[in-house]
């Protein structure tokens, strides 16, 4: 089994429209959306779920007003702001307190040192994870809540989920939509796979992006290519993008070219090689042929799916 994972540099490189043709042209692979903060895949693919799961990435501490003598210890150690003042119930009483569910980080100091034990950690749901069926598989996605954390760990159960799926469906290729940029979710994302596509545009910031992405792909051992979109915007500087990767042992998947017909796929919420032969899918083929030769190369993957904090 093989995993390839698709990220960027940063958002609106085109990655997910990438990985929504590459779907299309696999046919047999298992689909996993680990851009969990800002997940989009499911707009293209129309996903049918079939299994819906809450998420908790950590806890959060709550006082329980009957036991609180409002002594005002767990105000006192927070190093987080996180336990405020709050009105009585009753306009006789004394000071009481309240956890902001935003500010707490479910450390749970104020709860180990409560002298009248009024403060309970209990679960955090941060956002759900689901199950789905497309027209070219299984899909495994997840929903992050508003200001929600531990992105990289709800990933981590996304691509646990896409390899337990692909086992038992017997699948030999996990296709990962990854995170953009180089934090904890693209980390979560890349670790353990087959291979890496780097999605870059030809723009000074992207080849300043496709260093900083390339360098975590080598810290983490994971074999990675390059592919240019919308590269005849700026043919100058996809040349040069090009031959920096190549320069840093990089191979090149090859270059996309801009095409309206992506945007128009959209709209009919299909990939673009679904929708057009022509343009820009000629590009994607190309591309798709290219990685999954350079796919037949590398090992199979094993083990259980890695974690990353």
């Amino acid at each position: 089994m093989k995993e390839l994972v698709v990220i960027s540099g940063k958002g609106g490189t085109g990655k997910t429209s990438i990985v929504a043709s590459f779907a299309a042209l696999a046919g047999n692979a298992v689909l996993a959306d680990c851009d969990v903060d800002a997940a989009d895949l499911h707009l293209v693919l129309e996903p049918e779920i079939r299994r819906r799961e809450p998420f908790s990435g950590g806890k959060r501490a709550r006082i329980e007003p009957g036991r609180c003598n409002a002594c005002g210890k767990c105000r006192e150690l927070c190093r987080f702001g996180a336990v405020l003042p709050d009105r009585p119930r009753d306009p006789s009483g004394g000071r009481v307190y309240r956890i902001d569910p935003i500010a707490c980080e479910g450390c749970g100091v104020c709860a180990w040192f409560c002298p009248e034990q009024a403060i309970v950690l209990k679960e955090a749901i941060n956002g759900e994870w689901f199950v789905s069926d497309t027209r070219h598989g299984p899909m495994v996605h997840a929903k992050l809540g508003i200001a929600e954390e531990n992105s990289g760990k709800l990933v981590s159960t996304v691509r646990q989920e896409a390899r337990r799926i692909a086992q038992t469906l017997k699948r030999d290729l996990i296709l990962i939509d990854g995170s953009p940029g180089i934090g904890c979710p693209v980390i979560a994302s890349i670790t353990g796979t087959s291979l890496i596509l780097v999605v870059t545009e030809p723009t000074v910031s992207g080849l300043h992006d496709l260093d900083r992405v390339t360098a975590l792909a080598k810290h983490f051992a994971v074999p990675a290519m390059v592919c240019v979109n919308k590269w005849d915007l700026n043919p100058e500087l996809a040349l040069m993008t090009e031959t920096h990767a190549l320069r840093r042992g990089l191979r090149v998947a090859g270059r996309i070219r801009y095409d309206r017909g992506v945007t128009q796929a959209q709209v009919a919420r299909k990939s673009v090689v679904e929708y057009q032969r022509n343009g820009c899918s000629e590009d994607i083929r190309s591309a798709w042929e290219a990685v999954r030769r350079e796919l037949d190369r590398t090992p199979d993957v094993s083990g259980e799916g890695r974690r990353a904090s």
